[in-house]
């Protein structure tokens, strides 16, 4: 069965269920031809490897602490802080703290 994206208009709920926390949880929310919404759960700890998308992307923090590692520096995220990056740009993520965020890739063609 395929994953149920939201429809225009339709509610989102960002925030984590008591059990998201349990295990790597990456839950694609919106997809279009031009982007794409994903709500990320990044357990204390758990490294999400150095790869790189093509799209331009966001990452929004919603809870916890993230560290995303770009550019040859580490950048600290907090809720209600957000980092951009250039598409194509080879980044890694770490959460210091369980953590929850919002991932925007616009998407290229």
């Amino acid at each position: 069965m395929a994953l149920q994206h939201a429809a225009s208009g339709e509610l989102i709920p960002l925030q984590r269920g008591d059990d998201d926390i349990a295990h790597f949880t990456s839950v694609a929310l919106a997809k279009t031809d031009n982007m794409e919404l994903i709500r990320l759960v990044l357990p204390k700890d758990r490294d999400m490897p150095v790869h790189k998308v093509d799209g331009e992307i966001t990452l929004l923090c919603l809870q916890g602490e993230i560290v995303c590692d770009a550019h040859g520096k580490s950048v600290l995220l907090r809720p209600g802080e957000m980092l951009y990056l250039l598409g194509g740009v080879p980044h890694g993520l770490r959460a210091n703290q369980d953590a929850v965020a919002l991932l925007t890739i616009l998407l290229t063609r």
